[in-house]
């Protein structure tokens, strides 16, 4: 006999979970015993705020594709790692919340038990891609094996699974889990036919990756090579196809180049940069005007969205590799536009470099942080420029929120990614406004010597935000200017070590001290409010 928790937890097990991100309550105890039980070999993490133990499971997920899991009492709980959840929802991360329920008998009644919502499992499916409940200890085996193939299939995504406070401890002999079987869709050979046919007759190909390139990065990169195509990425798709590549261009040489690309092709994306951030962000394009566009994409439902010429449904390594090889079977290749790339991206390259202090700072983490190294990016003026100023050599190691742009987001994620790579350097590049929202985190990055190095970009102020009002609003500036604590002695206070620098030289010694000694480190770098260059006009080139 299991109890419906054990039964979770031996789920979790089956599906090769080894991490679970939570904190326990008093309606989901079971769960913490059942991981009690497995004797180590699910280690459990125990953040100090529910939004940690979410944004944790995303960097663990994010930055390893496999699935990240966390665990958090429902109501108020569940709400405050709503923000982790509909995260990892955008970043199309396989992440996993179990949470508990008020007690079966009181469901749907509105008594006002302890942590009740008015319907959490509707209030949730708002959120992630499937929300599950477990009635009975009888259903647990196929709900989690449901949760997984939700999780996992297709178009990855965010779930959660609930069960009643009554249900969790109950005991069944139905203990039976069957390992979920997550199946992607054939390439339709119609449609890779129809590819073909619109490149063989284009003269500027471009590619636009996003997150569900992520695991394609050969096919990709052979993609470019045979066409000669420029590869453009925003946040999700950096490192698809390394910056090292001469094909990868930034966003703002992308810019250039798209002038005269002639076919898109968009594999796992939603050609943000394309269809918004190089047009007009308050109205939605329906085509990128004189130009033809082909999607490569595991969700049918992308294709509803956007109209496009060619549709590919399929997972984005088989069908980019099943898109060369026609190309190849046809005589297709190069564009010959790689010397126009080349010189574009180093044109562009020499440009950005006046939106400073920023660059300078990006110029010399690349050149400290390890090619392998993550860099965890946040909603802060060296964010935003990192977006198409840092370069990238492998798939994963740019850690972002995606479109969520979820501040604070940052931090508590950069744990759930060294939790996960160890071995790595990880990086959280942040700025005091979004640090201050999960800072209590430093004292679990301590409790477990997790050995992130956590760059706080001290403006004293929500920098972009204090731009927009500065400029935009006739200076009426209003909770854009703060007072920060003392950085260094609050990162000493929760035993991590603490240091401040004032430019990039200082910063190089400290950095590389902080990568040797791999332990809980905060460095407060001071950037005088207000002195940032905008980055906005490499973001948004047509509104300057």
């Amino acid at each position: 006999m299991k109890t419906t928790a054990e039964i979770m937890i031996g789920a979790l097990m089956s599906e090769g979970v080894d991490t679970v991100f939570g904190i326990p309550g008093a309606q989901i105890y079971p769960i913490f015993d059942a991981i009690h039980n497995t004797q180590g070999k699910i280690n459990l993490i125990a953040p100090r705020h529910e939004q940690g133990a979410a944004y944790m499971a995303l960097g663990y997920a994010r930055s390893t594709g496999r699935s990240g899991v966390f665990s958090v009492v429902p109501g108020p709980g569940v709400l405050n790692a709503s923000a982790g959840l509909c995260t990892a929802q955008g970043v199309n991360a396989p992440v996993m919340c179990l949470t508990g329920e008020i007690p079966s008998d009181f469901i749907g009644h509105g008594r006002g038990h302890l942590h009740e919502l008015k319907n959490q499992q509707e209030t949730l499916q708002g959120i992630v891609k499937w929300a599950g409940h477990i009635a009975s200890p009888e259903d647990a085996p196929e709900v989690m094996r449901e949760a997984f193939e939700k999780m996992l299939g297709g178009r990855k995504g965010a779930v959660t699974v609930q069960s009643p406070w009554d249900v969790l401890p109950a005991q069944t002999d139905n203990e039976n889990y069957a390992r979920a079987e997550a199946e992607s869709p054939e390439v339709d050979v119609d449609a890779i036919a129809q590819a073909v046919e619109l490149l063989a007759g284009c003269a500027h190909p471009m590619i636009m990756v996003g997150g569900g390139a992520l695991d394609a990065s050969e096919e990709v990169t052979r993609l470019a090579e045979l066409l000669e195509a420029p590869v453009t990425a925003f946040r999700s798709g950096k490192g698809v196809v390394s910056d090292e590549s001469d094909y990868t261009v930034c966003a703002p040489a992308g810019y250039e180049l798209w002038q005269q690309t002639d076919v898109l092709i968009a594999i796992g994306s939603r050609m943000e940069l394309q269809l918004m951030r190089w047009g007009d962000m308050m109205k939605r394009d329906t085509a990128a005007e004189g130009k033809k566009v082909i999607r490569i994409d595991i969700d049918p439902a992308e294709f509803l969205r956007v109209t496009t010429d060619v549709n590919i449904q399929g997972d984005a390594a088989m069908a980019t590799g099943q898109l060369v090889e026609a190309l190849v079977s046809a005589n297709i290749s190069s564009s010959g536009n790689r010397d126009r790339i080349v010189a574009t991206q180093q044109k562009l390259l020499k440009s950005i470099q006046e939106i400073q202090p920023q660059m300078d700072y990006l110029n010399l983490i690349r050149e400290v942080l390890p090619k392998d190294g993550f860099f965890v990016e946040e909603l802060c003026q060296m964010g935003f420029t990192s977006n198409f100023g840092f370069d990238v050599y492998q798939p994963r190691t740019y850690v972002t929120p995606g479109y969520q742009g979820t501040l604070g987001f940052g931090f508590p994620t950069s744990l759930g990614v060294k939790v996960a790579n160890p071995d790595k350097v990880v990086l959280s590049v942040t700025g005091d406004g979004g640090f201050m929202f999960g800072m209590q985190e430093l004292a679990t990055a301590v409790q477990y010597n997790i050995g992130v190095i956590t760059l706080v970009f001290n403006n004293s102020a929500y920098g972009n935000v204090l731009r927009d009002q500065q400029t935009r609003f006739d200076g009426h500036v209003m909770g854009a200017e703060f007072t920060n604590p003392d950085f260094v002695k609050m990162a000493e206070s929760f035993g991590a070590q603490g240091y401040r620098v004032n430019s990039p030289a200082e910063l190089k010694p400290v950095l590389e001290k902080a990568i040797a000694e791999d332990k809980p480190t905060l460095i407060d770098v001071m950037v005088p409010r207000g002195s940032e260059a905008s980055p906005w006009k490499y973001i948004h080139p047509q509104a300057g």
